[in-house]
């Protein structure tokens, strides 16, 4: 491409191949973006991405190998602006493409149309895994005959072919996602339904083993949210994601009160039209999704064609310069990095210690809760005001996390709040609290361990530097953080009623060990030199 005169104050230079990591992406530096066409002309394929090197001497020039239209379009506009000037060798900023303005409304699009879409899928698919707890204490364990220990394996096999099928996550990279999803809603929607014809132990032990499978490969979708959005971007939508399960627990807990008392008038058993009226509807929303989920940034229905030019290249340096999340190529290289590196360990360790809460609260909420006030209407209906505080604990860390560009800070804190709500729990027989107290602190338990769960995640996948190592890294991550509700589903055994200080401790015991971990992490275990460029986010 052609130099032109050095006057031009819309076009800066750098002497950086790609802008650094830690640039955000509301730099102060928008003076210096380079204004693009505003037509609409563009091509979708953005495959190739956009490439500099720097040429010698004093009249250094950028060079684009791109498509052949985008470089025409960009010489056309360079020669009709005819100014151009040369910034100093200390330029934090790469050449921009497009404006802040432009990647505002992009962002806005994707949260708007894409973010609230998976989150009702995730709240479908928890309210399905969850609302076993509600289906219980409404008369599924008398007709079906599970004692406790049968009940726990009705749950326990749950998680079992969960974590067997964790290595799904890795299919986020090679099936196209509109297809992926689409088949993942569709399976889970038909099993959850079919727990409502279940007539004995052994046949709702294989619905819950065929459920586990299909929503196994949806917990991949923080890594895919990861081809949309930037590091310091992904904590909130994570939030958005993650926060969507208590919210569904705070539904499942109002409909199945109302469900339960439709069912006393009703022929069918109470708990057989929980599983049907909940399970349903993830079978309507899995034909919706073959419309609306994307493959990649730049094949979004919903976006012009210069929107997906702009969602494509703003991602170019949250990338290795080999790989992109557009490509369906896994990274040999990429991946020997992550399951090498000490890095992606610790964060699953934590993982797995706050998966003891995160998998038992929801189950057994309802039982807890029963055992203070003794009727299954109220449990019900109060089961839900601790996972509405949670929603919205978990919204306002993420935002604060992506903010200030920390992820351990909030961990910790959470992770000793959660610890010391269940404490209090373990302890209210020999401090001799009133049922009242007991059901407040259920609410700091509640919210802590969402939102280190939700922190964990984004922390893991922010400290892989490429689209391979997240995918690897993140099935590593569930595969390591699943085993927790293995344990944690049994924790609650009814002979321990009402106040089940065991399970208590034991949580309480785990999230405070998690929130150490996190201290270890931030403190450096596993980064070493390479902690203060890759970890970054830690801090």
């Amino acid at each position: 491409m052609a130099s032109a005169s050095s006057s031009n104050p819309a076009i800066q230079k750098s002497d950086e191949l790609l802008p650094p990591p830690e640039l955000s992406p509301n730099s102060s530096h928008t003076s210096h973006t380079i204004l693009t066409p505003e037509d609409d002309s563009e091509d979708e394929d953005e495959e190739e991405g956009y490439k500099m090197r720097r040429l010698s001497g004093e009249g250094r020039e950028k060079v684009w190998d791109a498509e052949e239209d985008a470089l025409e379009e960009s010489e056309e506009e360079e020669r009709d602006a005819g100014r151009r000037r040369r910034l100093s060798r200390s330029s934090v900023e790469s050449y921009k493409l497009y404006t802040p303005d432009e990647e505002r409304e992009v962002v806005r699009i994707f949260d708007k149309k894409l973010v609230l879409f998976v989150a009702l899928l995730y709240m479908l698919s928890f309210l399905d895994r969850s609302n076993i707890g509600n289906a219980k204490i409404a008369g599924l364990d008398l007709d079906l005959g599970l004692d406790t220990v049968r009940y726990q394996w009705v749950i326990t096999a749950f998680y079992i072919a969960y974590i067997c099928f964790e290595w799904m996550s890795i299919l986020w990279k090679i099936i196209p996602a509109h297809i992926y999803v689409t088949a993942i809603v569709l399976s889970w929607g038909i099993v959850a339904s079919l727990q409502s014809v279940a007539t004995s132990f052994e046949g709702l032990l294989v619905l819950r083993v065929l459920l586990g499978i299909g929503e196994a490969g949806f917990t991949g979708i923080p890594y895919y949210l990861s081809f949309f959005f930037k590091r310091e971007e992904l904590a909130l939508r994570t939030g958005y994601f993650i926060s969507a399960a208590p919210l569904a627990t705070s539904f499942a807990s109002s409909i199945a009160w109302a469900i339960i008392s439709l069912g006393k008038h009703s022929p069918i058993a109470s708990w057989r039209l929980l599983f049907l009226l909940e399970g349903f509807p993830s079978v309507l929303v899995a034909v919706i999704a073959w419309h609306i989920i994307p493959d990649s940034p730049s094949t979004a229905p919903y976006l012009t064609r210069r929107q997906k030019r702009v969602a494509y290249l703003r991602l170019r340096s949250e990338e290795t310069p080999h790989s992109h999340p557009s490509s369906s190529h896994l990274n040999t290289s990429d991946i020997l990095d992550t399951i090498t590196s000490p890095r992606i360990y610790l964060t699953a360790f934590i993982f797995f210690l706050t998966n003891l809460a995160f998998s038992s609260l929801p189950v057994f909420l309802p039982t807890i809760i029963h055992e203070m006030w003794h009727t299954v209407s109220t449990s019900q209906a109060l089961s839900a005001p601790p996972y509405l505080f949670s929603f919205l604990i978990v919204i306002l860390t993420s935002w604060a996390s992506d903010k200030y560009h920390t992820r351990s800070l909030f961990i910790i804190l959470h992770a000793l709040i959660s610890a010391s709500g269940y404490a209090l729990l373990a302890l209210s027989p020999t401090l001799n609290l009133s049922s009242e107290i007991r059901y407040l602190l259920l609410f700091p338990a509640a919210s802590g361990f969402f939102s280190v769960v939700t922190l964990t995640i984004t922390w893991s996948i922010n400290n892989e530097p490429s689209s391979s190592g997240r995918g690897v890294g993140f099935a590593i991550l569930q595969v390591i953080g699943q085993c927790g509700p293995l344990v944690g589903t049994r924790l609650y055994p009814d002979e321990e009623a009402p106040y089940y200080v065991k399970g208590m401790g034991v949580c309480a015991l785990s999230m405070g060990d998690g929130g150490g971990t996190g201290e270890y992490a931030k403190l450096g275990g596993g980064g070493g030199r390479e902690r203060e460029r890759e970890f970054r986010y830690l801090l």
